[in-house]
């Protein structure tokens, strides 16, 4: 590892670094729009008017796929995917390892006579059958066991990645249980447009289909290709393990929307070329916080098709900042005291009518509609914060949630002081009958100033992990590299449950004789009383509010293991079963992988930190500790015994300290490699797996204190491993 990470040293001129790529930008991005996708309006150009019309129900209704249309969508897509130089196809999916998977598959069909031909069926199209028994399955599937299927999702449009058309897909096993991020997501979009499309019954009848939707603000850092090869940390782990802190790190807060440099700026519109040719609408660019550390924003879609193109743009991104000699760190904390990556998910709903429901309107009508679903959504989130919490638990994660702009692990929501008021003011409102002039009251003085209130209420607290800002709720606490549809599974799953729980009690006031407003307006004043505990506005850091979120009942759940045993809680199974997201069987295994994910990730860290302490620290620190040995001996042969005590204080002092980091070095690899070996005979309970987790980092922490010392002592021997990061950063 030592040689190779020189080696790559070599390839970077320190003075000059890189040269720059220049990218050429069309004039017109919205020119290459969806060239590389299998779009409708190129469905219009190459399918059937049957086909078409088949395709578009399929998506805004759900609708089956007859047979003979896949046939035709499968031609259809196979002559355009050609047309652009393809020869290849894959069922693109999104297994529980976090990352997309894909098996290519050829047009190439030999047939009769020493002769072939392209083939694509419409049962090519539908289903594929790759290996199922090397992902994460939670026990689900056994090693021998090698079925699983993949099939076609038609609501998510086919796209074009090199020579391959990608086909976005479910992944199922044989026996039916999801192996995936998007089959769940699917059940839990499904349940809540059901729910919502419902409840939008007592305002507007003619909406047929409630959406979610989605915009994601994807963070991330940008460190050169060769400088990321000479830390090992960062090439196994994706961050530093060690290695003090540089000179210049965001103090100055000079990098935030600062200019962005011209060697990234030329990787951003290489980027952007891309994603406008995959179809993914991305707007926003702009420096963040910390340096080197960017961000990209799409505007909103379909909750559905928003999560393909995230996780696809985190793989273009990859392949891009590999021309430009970058590596992109999509870990929530590459680096430790700057600030960490995140994922921010805005969501919403929209109407078939084209309506965002988080957004009030122009009449007490409106907006009684409005506050409808805004108050049922902090009424979910209320009723199951854990579960949210649980949805971006991570053992990367856990470094970043609590501080420098990311939320706490504490789930709240801020909706500003204004939007407060009115919430209080509804919580007066009569139980039962209201008389006309609190009718009168409640829609013109409350109701009807809603668009006036949020038009001076805009403003956002950055340590809400769920605040609304403006027309759509902001989860803050998603991580930079994590699948999005986790979370957006669990927040459509509870809103649809919500969702269906309000009506039923509306309901059941009107059948009681109250008229539709007032019923509405008695569930929700309950609903802002039962949901008190979970609104906060003010700073999210403090210890006050950690002291105080107690006293509401509020969990504090820090670690992943803490988070990921409340998920197994009977309350939060009983939603999945009740709409049909997940059995308790497919709960069980995604906490099971969720949680070896976890520890997992917790003992490579740690055997990463045990070899670089072991053999790259140690080394440099013993050869330092021999020069500083014999410059003492030299300056005892030169000074008297009683100038050498002065002179020779500090080397001394330093040959000690040494020594006793590089012992407690030793111990603690050998206790670290001792815990491992222990583990590995005991069964895997998740309590036993959370003490060997507990146990290694602290073990871990101690290496990492003795390292650290080591490292700021030896720098000269070290500085390739270490120092690049000041480097890098001030350049």
């Amino acid at each position: 590892m030592s040689t190779l990470r020189f080696k790559a040293l070599e390839t970077l001129p320190f003075k000059n670094f890189r040269k720059d790529n220049n990218v050429e930008v069309p004039a017109k991005l919205s020119e290459l729009f969806c060239q590389n996708v299998f779009s409708e309006q190129t469905m219009r150009e190459y399918l059937t008017k049957e086909a078409f019309s088949s395709i578009i129900d399929a998506i805004k209704k759900g609708t089956k796929i007859q047979r003979h249309i896949a046939d035709q969508v499968a031609v259809a897509m196979k002559d355009w995917a050609m047309s652009k130089g393809v020869t290849h196809y894959t069922h693109w999916f999104q297994p529980l390892t976090g990352a997309t998977a894909e098996k290519h598959d050829s047009f190439f069909t030999p047939i009769e006579g020493g002769r072939a031909i392209e083939r694509f069926s419409g049962g090519m199209l539908i289903q594929q059958e790759p290996d199922a028994s090397s992902f994460p399955n939670g026990g689900i599937r056994n090693t021998f066991e090698a079925r699983g299927y993949t099939a076609w999702d038609p609501t998510s449009p086919a796209f074009i990645m090199g020579t391959t058309l990608c086909i976005p897909s479910i992944f199922i096993s044989y026996t039916g249980e999801t192996l995936d991020y998007k089959a769940p997501l699917l059940r839990a979009l499904n349940s809540v447009d059901e729910a919502a499309t419902a409840v939008m019954s007592y305002f507007d009848k003619s909406v047929e289909k409630v959406t979610p939707t989605l915009g994601w603000e994807q963070e991330y850092f940008l460190v050169d290709s060769a400088l990321h090869q000479s830390r090992p940390d960062l090439v196994l782990t994706g961050k530093t393990l060690l290695g003090h802190a540089p000179a210049k790190g965001q103090q100055l807060d000079d990098h935030y929307f600062g200019s962005i440099p011209t060697r990234t700026m030329n990787f951003m519109k290489e980027l952007e070329i891309e994603c406008m040719k995959l179809g993914i609408p991305v707007t926003t660019r702009h420096n963040e916080v910390a340096p080197n550390q960017f961000e990209l924003a799409p505007m909103f879609e379909e909750v559905n098709v928003a999560i393909d193109h995230n996780s696809l743009l985190m793989d273009v991104m990859g392949r891009v900042a590999n021309k430009h000699h970058f590596k992109v760190l999509l870990h929530e904390k590459p680096f430790a005291g700057i600030n960490g990556s995140g994922k921010h998910n805005n969501w919403s709903l929209a109407t078939s009518t084209g309506e965002n429901l988080l957004s009030p309107g122009k009449n007490p009508k409106k907006n009684l509609q409005f506050l409808t679903f805004f108050i049922n959504t902090i009424k979910a989130v209320n009723e199951y914060a854990d579960l949210l919490r649980a949805s971006i638990a991570s053992a990367n994660n856990d470094h970043r949630l609590g501080a420098n702009e990311a939320p706490p692990a504490i789930i709240s929501v801020f909706i500003g002081s204004q939007l407060y008021n009115v919430l209080n003011e509804l919580e007066k409102v009569t139980d039962g009958k209201l008389s006309p002039e609190e009718k009168t009251d409640l829609k013109l003085n409350v109701v009807g100033k809603i668009p006036e209130i949020l038009l001076d209420n805009t403003d956002r607290n950055r340590t809400s992990p769920f605040a609304f800002t403006g027309n759509k709720f902001e989860i803050r606490a998603v991580g930079s590299s994590a699948n999005c549809a986790e979370p957006m599974t669990v927040m459509n799953a509870i809103m649809a449950k919500q969702l269906k729980d309000f009506k039923v009690e509306v309901d059941a006031l009107i059948e009681k004789g109250l008229k539709k407003d007032e019923a509405i307006f008695n569930v929700l004043r309950e609903y802002i009383k039962q949901s008190k505990n979970i609104m906060f506005e003010g700073d999210g850091y403090s210890d006050d509010w950690a002291k105080e979120a107690k006293k509401r009942g509020l969990s504090n759940l820090k670690t992943t293991p803490e988070a990921l045993k409340k998920e197994m809680d009977k309350k939060f199974v009983s939603l999945y079963e009740e709409l049909g997201i997940y059995s308790h069987r497919e709960v069980e295994a995604r906490n099971e992988i969720k949680l070896e994910k976890y520890s997992t990730t917790i003992d490579i860290e740690a055997r990463v930190i045990a070899d670089i302490a072991r053999n790259h620290i140690i080394p440099a620190s013993l050869n330092y500790q021999n020069r500083l040995i014999e410059n003492v001996k030299g300056l005892k042969e030169i000074f008297s015994e009683k100038e050498f005590k002065a002179v020779a204080k500090e080397q001394i002092s330093l040959i000690t300290q040494i020594s006793e980091h590089v012992s407690k070095i030793k111990v603690g690899v050998d206790e670290l490699l001792d815990a491992k070996e222990k583990a590995k005979s005991t069964s895997g309970s998740q309590k036993q797996a959370e003490a060997y987790c507990n146990n290694v980092k602290t073990l871990f922490d101690s290496i990492r204190v003795s390292a650290d010392a080591l490292e700021m002592m030896v720098d000269d021997e070290l500085w390739p491993l270490t120092k690049y990061r000041e480097m890098l950063f001030t350049r």
